[in-house]
């Protein structure tokens, strides 16, 4: 059967998951009477609860008799180590833009690989029945974007489709019948040039992702370079510096078929495939038949930006709600995630008892540590630091990145002067239409942790904030951090609804009455910029006699319920987030507070 292989390519909620939706209808994929959920191919937990897809996945659909092998890829700028490996695998990209919001940083940064790859991209502007929605700017602002990113002849002279992807039409122009997806499938077709298929040569593959099976053990997907793959075959794996890695027997040779995975005798070059066998063999590393001797050629993947500690949970409440616990078993975890996600490096701490993770935003490690905790992990989370360089002259160097922000206009002052608080570069600023600004940043990567939560409150939650990695520049100057000050408890138990009452005048409390605390954790925000010791165990003080207003329900306020992200960006240099299956909970890296004075005069002594 003749091939196809593309990837879709698109910024986060411009609608890819949702046309992959309508592709797998449309070709008949599934059965007239089967029940299939919205957005089928965001199949993980944590996937369907943000509404984002998190993991690059393969599916198929047959058309005319032809296979079409899609790769449906994440639209977070932090996930975009996930998009760079699978470009190997396919021979064409369709660009999928928001008619209303145009191309976007993520669009930009993966299209700019794509072309380098010399992939000939379709571009689909999607969601044309928007209110806003300006399809023929969209288009012209496109072929800008190639323009700028070095794009060849071939390339910008793209094909282009309107497109509504929930309702499931595409047509070539925007007065078209408006009635399915057969004229991107007959594009795809035309467009897309089928794989170089060399089955003559010996089987070779690269593989792009890797995942754990229970019955199968290891499976690297990856496309078939060359040759044929068969069951039962004798192979070896080669690491990218051509070293060989081991010898294996080919146990499963999976194909995509819809959205399974059917088990098939044998596989030919051009094919995008799943196999098991190997124990050792990871991301990046070629398979190949026994004679063959050099690996295939892997992408680089850029380097990480941010960097986190994760520590043994050292706390009084340790070991409670989780039943991973100790640094071995995260180690092992740890390494394992690194296996298959190959933007994530680990390394040991020098007192072998927490490991620092380097990923590439905040996003992506904030994933990480949500699957750990609902796989029975507990641990200690440290803030995020940029990870620094130096060039030739020995001059700091820092990760700088592109910030778009669309605002209505009332705000955009607002936005300004908080983001050249945090030593940013304004770039450019320009209606987008609805009454909204588009206004665009080069900022220093440690500016913006924790300014999210900060940019919604000031935007009154009507604001857009996109940020994707630009470069290395030189190191900016100190950056001002948290303003306020933290309370903290001063005594172990459990915190009483009568003394955070009393405590309310001093700050905003994170915690409700009656929630176990400790000693050194952090319980609310101090008014001020110091942090405070208080006592959340005080009871009210109960005597036999009655008197008028003594006896009236206390009623606390709201306390303020931090996220994940939200408490990860929210701690300072002295703090951590503990993270249990149950619990987030915030503390002082020190719990003694003598530990804590004792310290605080070394760090002054030091300056």
């Amino acid at each position: 059967m003749e091939l196809r292989n593309i990837a879709i390519i698109a910024h986060v909620d411009h609608g890819k998951t949702t046309l992959v939706d309508a592709m797998l209808k449309q070709s008949g994929t599934f059965r007239e009477n089967q029940l299939v959920a919205d957005r089928v191919m965001d199949s993980n937990d944590l996937e369907k609860e943000r509404g984002i897809t998190i993991l690059a996945k393969c599916t198929s659909v047959e058309w005319s008799g032809i296979r079409i092998n899609i790769v449906d890829t994440p639209g977070h700028a932090d996930f975009g180590g996930e998009v760079e490996r699978i470009l190997s695998m396919v021979d064409g990209v369709v660009v999928l833009v928001d008619a209303a919001e145009g191309p976007m940083p993520q669009t930009k940064f993966v299209t700019g690989k794509a072309l380098g790859l010399g992939l000939r991209p379709i571009v689909v502007i999607n969601k044309v029945d928007r209110g806003d929605a300006r399809p023929h700017q969209v288009h012209d602002e496109c072929f800008d974007l190639f323009a700028a990113l070095d794009a060849d002849d071939d390339q910008l002279d793209f094909p282009t489709m309107f497109a509504v992807g929930r309702d499931g039409w595409a047509d070539d122009s925007l007065d078209g019948p408006r009635k399915d997806l057969s004229a991107l499938f007959d594009l795809i077709v035309r467009h897309v040039p089928p794989p170089k298929r060399d089955l003559e040569a010996p089987f070779a593959m690269l593989a792009t992702t890797l995942e754990a099976d229970p019955y199968l053990g290891r499976v690297l997907t990856g496309r078939i370079h060359s040759g044929t793959a068969r069951l039962n075959m004798a192979v070896k794996s080669l690491s990218r510096d051509n070293d060989l890695l081991e010898q294996f027997r080919i146990s499963k040779i999976l194909a995509f078929r819809g959205i399974e995975r059917v088990p098939v005798e044998s596989a030919e070059a051009g094919d995008i495939v799943a196999l098991a066998g190997m124990t050792k063999c990871t991301v990046a590393d070629t398979i190949c038949a026994p004679e063959q001797s050099e690996a295939l050629h892997a992408q680089p993947i850029d380097p990480p930006t941010l960097a986190m500690i994760f520590s043994v949970n050292d706390s009084p409440l340790a070991g409670q709600e989780g039943d991973k616990v100790t640094s071995r078993v995260i180690g092992a975890r740890l390494y394992r995630e690194a296996e298959s996600n190959v933007a994530i490096r680990i390394s040991e701490t020098p007192g072998k008892d927490a490991f620092e993770v380097a990923g590439r935003g905040e996003l992506q490690l904030g994933v990480l540590i949500e699957t750990m905790r609902r796989e029975g992990f507990e641990l200690g989370v440290s803030r995020p630091r940029v990870l620094f360089q130096t060039d030739e002259n020995g001059k700091r160097l820092e990760p700088i990145e592109e910030v778009f922000i669309d605002v209505d206009e009332e705000y955009s002052g607002v936005v300004v002067e908080k983001m050249s608080l945090r030593k940013a570069e304004l770039t450019g600023m320009r209606p987008s239409g609805g009454g909204k600004t588009r206004v665009t940043f080069l900022a220093p990567s440690r500016g913006l942790i924790g300014y999210h939560g900060e940019f919604l409150t000031d935007t009154r939650g009507t604001g857009l904030m996109n940020r994707v990695f630009h470069g290395y520049a030189p190191y900016k100057g100190p950056i001002e951090g948290r303003r306020n000050g933290v309370l903290i408890s001063n005594g172990t138990g459990e915190a009483v609804t009568y003394a955070l009452w009393n405590l309310e005048d001093r700050g905003t409390m994170f915690i409700p009455g009656g929630v176990r605390i400790y000693e050194g954790m952090i319980i609310g925000e101090h008014t001020r910029g110091n942090d405070l010791e208080v006592n959340a165990l005080k009871a009210k003080q109960l005597t036999n006699i009655r008197a008028a207003g003594k006896d009236e329900a206390v009623k606390l306020t709201p306390h303020r319920r931090l996220s994940l992200e939200q408490a990860i960006a929210y701690i300072e240099d002295d703090e951590l987030v503990e993270v249990t299956p149950k619990s987030i909970r915030l503390r002082k890296r020190l719990l003694d507070p003598n530990e804590r004075k004792k310290a605080d005069r070394a760090s002054k002594n030091s300056d």
